[in-house]
């Protein structure tokens, strides 16, 4: 993982790069809350860290549970308030 960004590869071995906004870890498990570098798109996801402590290359999964995505962009938001971020959810 290169500084502040993440590459996502999807399940078609399509790669996406994402700029890290910020990470948390809840219950041992680590978030990370990403834009696309795109500056057209205001899109931000919710990854959950699936690796374990051995791997070298961390990977990545997309949250996609609406009551983990919902809990988890609650933090997100605390953690970010300061910068004058704000979280809204769309389906």
């Amino acid at each position: 993982m290169e500084e502040n960004k993440v590459i996502f590869e999807d399940e078609n071995g399509n790669e996406t790069e994402f700029d890290i906004i910020e990470e948390t870890k809840i219950n041992n498990v680590n978030y990370v809350l990403v834009a696309t570098s795109d500056e057209d798109d205001d899109e931000a996801y919710i990854l959950k860290e699936e690796s374990d402590d051995e791997e070298e290359v961390a990977t990545y999964t997309m949250v996609d549970d609406e009551d983990e995505i919902e809990y988890i962009g609650k933090i997100f938001s605390e953690l970010l308030k300061d910068d004058g971020v704000n979280i809204e959810y769309t389906d």
